[in-house]
């Protein structure tokens, strides 16, 4: 008789996490609206000075304006990606088990950030950034939005779940 694993989280794995998904996706798009709707192209409010502002600023391409000066094809490339990592995301949220609440957590922000730059990518043709880090006039960080966090925080939490401890699986009882 095999014994059933306890530790999974039932026929729906952890997809409860989506709420999350959702905040983040509401969060990124309500605050790009407000940003794109408030400020110039390239305007900054500085909210920290020599550290922080706000600004608006279009990427066309991905992270770091990755092939931002493409003919336009990249849009297409960069969406059709965000909706295959989002379905792998979602089916590996399915997959999990009870006690992979970190990594659902995980999941479930890369999956918000995902359909939050997708959304921007098909509607606009570019993703709308407003969060402006630097040091003095001297250093930039690109710009970036809240799903870009959301993405960062998601996957500094998956690396981290890779070095946690996982305890071995208990044999199987005849």
């Amino acid at each position: 008789v095999t014994m059933p694993n306890t530790s999974t989280a039932g026929r729906f794995g952890r997809l409860g996490w989506l709420w999350l998904t959702v905040l983040v996706l509401v969060i990124d798009l309500t605050s790009k609206v407000y940003f794109d709707n408030s400020l110039q192209m390239y305007q900054q409010i500085v909210v920290i000075p020599d550290l922080f502002s706000w600004t608006l600023a279009y990427n066309t391409g991905a992270a770091f304006s990755f092939l931002a000066d493409s003919a336009g094809w990249q849009r297409w490339l960069f969406a059709l990606i965000a909706v295959v990592v989002s379905a792998v995301l979602v089916v590996w949220l399915k997959r999990l088990g009870r006690n992979d609440t970190w990594l659902a957590i995980a999941l479930a922000l890369i999956l918000g950030g995902a359909l939050g730059n997708l959304y921007d990518r098909i509607v606009y043709g570019h993703v709308v950034d407003f969060i402006l880090v630097h040091w003095q006039n001297r250093w930039y960080f690109p710009a970036f939005n809240f799903a870009d966090s959301a993405i960062c925080v998601g996957a500094v939490m998956l690396a981290l779940d890779m070095f946690k401890s996982k305890k071995p699986e208990e044999p199987a009882h005849d």
